[in-house]
């Protein structure tokens, strides 16, 4: 969306920058009666962090499942409020947003299931462990369980981080970019249309492919585009 994100209070005077806030309310004086005062900028960014306290504070009193309800909770009110454009600029695909996401749908298929293997809740509680500073556990260490769901989240993060690029290249067009992202979009429906079954190597190919035509337009990288199809060929049905 496009906002007026320089504020000014009309109950104060004081002026204040959304962006910074995510708030239309006036920090001095609490008023919601304010005005932009600056051209509409798009914008889709939040100032959001990824809690996950509440679930970790269940860990050792309730059961994995409940455990892995509440983290997937936490998780999805992260990717819901995060956003990739912030006053106009172009954000990478952060490494916390790729695990919140994961942690979202590794969260509720634990919580859905009937049992929860020891395997399954190691990886839940490492999720746990290092989600809120960007860490996942390696493609390696999947359990075969659960990798259809690594899959599904991998897709998932593409396509969020997928709708601001197009936005972005809505406001400055770059056809080189436009069309490696149309393949992108090409792996990513695969995917989904698999219900992410696919290898962790390959769901990681896909994060990579998107984050690499991010990399291309926030920095000019003349090589990022290359990298993006070099991770998509390995997306490639009969490799």
């Amino acid at each position: 969306m496009r906002i007026r994100g320089e504020r000014e209070c009309q109950n104060c005077g004081s002026r204040w920058t959304y962006y910074e806030t995510g708030s239309v309310e006036c920090p001095d004086c609490g008023s919601v009666r304010s005005v932009g005062v600056d051209e509409r900028t798009r914008h889709t960014a939040s100032p959001v962090t990824l809690e996950l306290t509440p679930a970790r504070e269940m860990i050792d009193v309730e059961p994995p499942e409940r455990v892995a309800d509440r983290a997937a909770e936490c998780a999805a009110e992260f990717v819901r409020r995060d956003g990739f454009i912030d006053a106009g600029d172009l954000q990478p695909l952060g490494a916390t947003f790729v695990a919140a996401m994961e942690l979202k749908h590794v969260g509720r298929a634990i919580a859905r299931s009937m049992t929860v293997t020891d395997d399954e809740e190691r990886f839940l509680l490492a999720l746990l462990d290092g989600a809120a500073s960007g860490q996942r556990p390696a493609p390696d260490s999947v359990p075969e369980t659960l990798v259809p769901v690594r899959g599904l989240a991998a897709a998932a993060t593409v396509s969020e981080y997928r709708r601001d690029l197009r936005q972005y290249l809505d406001d400055d067009p770059d056809e080189r970019a436009r069309t490696v992202l149309g393949a992108v979009e090409d792996h990513r429906t695969r995917v989904a249309a698999l219900d992410g079954d696919v290898s962790p190597a390959q769901a990681e190919a896909l994060i990579e492919a998107a984050r690499a035509v991010g990399t291309h337009l926030i920095e000019d990288d003349p090589d990022a585009l290359d990298r993006a199809r070099d991770h998509l060929s390995e997306l490639d049905p009969e490799r």
